[in-house]
C-alpha cells in the first residue's frame, strides 16, 4: 500500500510511452498536476445468453467507480481499433497503444440459474505485460454490483499502490418533508448511492449514524425517549438497544474504539459537556474530559491512542487533541474561525473537519500537529466529514439555503479537485463510510 503523505496536491505523474515501457504501469500520487491515466474497458463477454445484461451493466459499473475517482479518464469504445472476442485472446498492444491507452480491463461473465461469476484480467498496456494474475468472483445474480465493485478495487490497487474504497457502505440520515418539518431517519447504501436500505422509521428523531469498525453495527443518537440518548444497531438484523452510559441529562456524539468493545462520546450534566468512554459489555464508565466548557465530536486515531475532539475552552470552537485515556489536552486548530466535527484519517497522518468562517462553511484537513491546514470546499453549509476506507476521499453533507433548501451528500478527494455529488434519494445527511466489505 502507498504510504506517502498527501500534502498540498494530488497529482499523477504518469511517465510518457517511452518510459512506460522500462517498467510497469504505476500510478504514483504525489505533489504536482493531475494528469488521469488514460484506459480502455471493452465490455465483459457475455459467456452465457443470459449474462448479456449483467456484462454490459458490470463494465460500466467499473468504468464509473475508475473514472468517478478522478484518477483514471475512460477512452470510449468509439476509439477502439480492435475489441477482445474472448476472454482468453491475446491482446493486441498496437492497436491499444495508438490510441494511447496505457491501462487495460478485460473481463468474462457467466450466469448459471442465479449464480454469476465474473472473471477479469488488467494490463500495462506499453510494457505490453499483465500487471498481477487474472482474478475471478462468483456469487448471485443479485450481488452483481459488489462483484463489479469488487474488480474496480482490484484494478484501482495493481495500479496506485493503495487499497480501493469501491466495496463498502455508508450510513447515512435519509431525510424527507420541508425544512422546518424535516423527517429523518437511518438508512445505508453503497458507496456510490446505490442499493439504499432503511434502518429505522420516521417516528423519532436520528442524528450522527456512526459505523463499527467491522461495519456490523451502528451508533446514533435517538430522541425515541424524548431526549438524547445513543443507541446501538445491529445492520443485519436491524436490531436496537440504547447504550448504558454514565448518568447525565444527553448523551450524543458518539463513536467506536477501534476494537468495536467501548463507545466514546459526549454527556451533558448540570451544564457542563464532557467525553467519556463506556464499556459495551459491563456498561462501566470512564470521564475522559472535566474541564468548565463544551467538550464535543470525539474520534478515534488508527491506533486508539489518542483523542481529537472540538472544545471551546478557549472561547471559541477549536480542535484538540488529548490522551485516550483522558489528561491534559494540547490545542491543534488556530486559523480564524470555528472548527468542529474532526475525523481522524485511517492513514493516522490527516484530521478532517468542519470550518466555519466569514458566513461560510468549509470541509477541511490538517496534519494532527495542526500544520498544513487546507478546505477543500466552501459553501452555505458544508458539515460532517467522514472518511473513505483509504483514507483518499471524504464524504460530507451539503445543505442549501433558504426555506425550501435540501440536505445532499457529496464527496471529495483530498485534493479538494474532484468534488461530486452522491447520487442518493432524497435528502440526505450525516454520512459514515464504513469499512471495505469482507
Amino acid at each position: 500500500m502507498l504510504k506517502q503523505l498527501m500534502s498540498v496536491m494530488v497529482a499523477l505523474v504518469l511517465g510518457s510511452a517511452a518510459m512506460a515501457q522500462s517498467g510497469p504501469l504505476r500510478l504514483t500520487i504525489t505533489d504536482g498536476v493531475i494528469e488521469p491515466l488514460p484506459y480502455a474497458v471493452p465490455t465483459f463477454q457475455a459467456e452465457t445468453v443470459e449474462a448479456t445484461q449483467v456484462a454490459v451493466d458490470l463494465t460500466r459499473l467499473v468504468a464509473r467507480d475508475l473514472t468517478g475517482t478522478g484518477l483514471f479518464r475512460e477512452i470510449p469504445s468509439s476509439a477502439f481499433i480492435s475489441q477482445p472476442s474472448a476472454f482468453t485472446q491475446a491482446v493486441a498492444y498496437p492497436d491499444w497503444r495508438a490510441i494511447n491507452a496505457q491501462a487495460l480491463i478485460t473481463g468474462a461473465v457467466t450466469v448459471s440459474g442465479n449464480q454469476l461469476v465474473v472473471k477479469f484480467r488488467l494490463f500495462d498496456v506499453f510494457s505490453g505485460a499483465e500487471m498481477g494474475g487474472g482474478l475471478q468472483f462468483a456469487g448471485t445474480v443479485e450481488g452483481w454490483r459488489r462483484m463489479g465493485h469488487k474488480v474496480s478495487d482490484a484494478v484501482y490497487s495493481r495500479i496506485t499502490g493503495e487499497t480501493g474504497y469501491f466495496d463498502s457502505r455508508v450510513v447515512y440520515v435519509a431525510e424527507t418533508g420541508p425544512k422546518d418539518q424535516r423527517q429523518k431517519r437511518l438508512a445505508v447504501m453503497d458507496y456510490d448511492g446505490a442499493n439504499t436500505q432503511f434502518l429505522t422509521d420516521s417516528g423519532a428523531l436520528v442524528l450522527a449514524p456512526r459505523f463499527s469498525p467491522n461495519g456490523d453495527r451502528v451508533l446514533y443518537t435517538s430522541f425515541e425517549s424524548g431526549f438524547p440518548r445513543i443507541n446501538i444497531l445491529d445492520v443485519a438484523s436491524v436490531g436496537r438497544r440504547q447504550l448504558t452510559t454514565a448518568q447525565g441529562e444527553i448523551a450524543f456524539s458518539p463513536r467506536f474504539s477501534r476494537d468495536g468493545n467501548q463507545v466514546i462520546y459526549s454527556l451533558a450534566n448540570g451544564g457542563n459537556t464532557d467525553i467519556y468512554r463506556s464499556e459495551l459489555g459491563s456498561g462501566a464508565a470512564v470521564r475522559l474530559t472535566s474541564a468548565p466548557s463544551i467538550e464535543t465530536a470525539p474520534s478515534l486515531s488508527p491506533d486508539g491512542t489518542q483523542i481529537v475532539f472540538e472544545s471551546d475552552r478557549s472561547g471559541s470552537q477549536q480542535l484538540y487533541i488529548m490522551s485516550a485515556n483522558g489528561g491534559e489536552a494540547r490545542r491543534i486548530s488556530f486559523g480564524d474561525g470555528s472548527y468542529g466535527t474532526p475525523v481522524w484519517s485511517p492513514r493516522a497522518d490527516l484530521i478532517a473537519f468542519t470550518k466555519q468562517n466569514a458566513g461560510r462553511f468549509h470541509i477541511g484537513v490538517m496534519r494532527t500537529d495542526g500544520s498544513e491546514e487546507r478546505l477543500l470546499t466552501a459553501s452555505f453549509l458544508d458539515e460532517g466529514p467522514t472518511w473513505s476506507p483509504n483514507g483518499r476521499v471524504i464524504m460530507f453533507s451539503r445543505e442549501t439555503q433558504g426555506v425550501s433548501g435540501t440536505s445532499a451528500l457529496y464527496s471529495v478527494d483530498i485534493s479538494g479537485r474532484n468534488l461530486q455529488p452522491v447520487a442518493v434519494p432524497g435528502g440526505a445527511s450525516d454520512p459514515s463510510w464504513g469499512p471495505l466489505q469482507p
